[in-house]
Formats: C-alpha cells, structure tokens, sequence
C-alpha cells in the first residue's frame, strides 16, 4: 500500500519561506508524476504544483513564480520550495500522484500570518 508522509509545514509570515517534503513509497516513486495539493480552512481541497517523472513542472497561475516544485529520485522525495508566501497560501498541504489519486497522508499545516 502506497503512502505519503508530508514534513515541513509551519508558521511563517507573509513574505517569508518554507521547504516542504513529500516522502512516497519507492515503487510507485519513480515511475509516476507526482503532485502538491492544498485545502484552506472551509475549502475544498485544490491543486498547487506537479513534476513528470523526468522533472518538468507544473503550477497553478497563483503560485507561479514563488514556488519551485523538485523531486529527487534516488532519495524518493519530492520538495515544494515556498517563497514570497500570503496569507492566501495557508492550508494543509498533501502530496499524491495525479493520474490515479490514492489514499491522502496526514499533509503538513502552513499558515502564513503576521
């Protein structure tokens, strides 16, 4: 059974970073894209950012240009770098693999308050 175990989430302020992590299960790791999703408190769950399994990536428009989705293959770990980040960007946040979405981890809380 696939798993998900997400890190490094925190409290930060507008403006400042955060390097989240997404740890998967070595067998399914390389072999698919792997994706960020985010729920904001009363929302539904959305979709950030992915990466092919060669590394291209993809983001929403809102998150363009502040945040930098990387995977490391050897290590089976993908990585959300944050910067520049808003309050709008608070949420939990969850890794899965887009094309066949399986059962969700505990995702890692970011809150971006002043």
């Amino acid at each position: 059974q696939v798993q998900f175990v997400e890190s490094g989430g925190g409290l930060v302020q507008p403006g400042g970073s955060l390097r989240l992590s997404c740890a998967a299960s070595g067998s399914i790791f390389k072999l698919y894209t792997l994706g960020w999703y985010r729920q904001a408190p009363g929302k539904q769950r959305e979709f950030v950012a992915d990466i092919t399994r060669g590394g291209s990536p993809n983001y929403i428009d809102s998150v363009k240009g502040r945040f930098a989705i990387s995977r490391d293959n050897t290590g089976n770990t993908m990585y959300l770098q944050m910067n520049s980040l808003k309050p709008e960007d608070t949420g939990v946040y969850y890794c899965n693999t887009p094309s066949l979405i399986r059962a969700w981890g505990q995702g890692t809380q970011v809150t971006v308050s002043s």
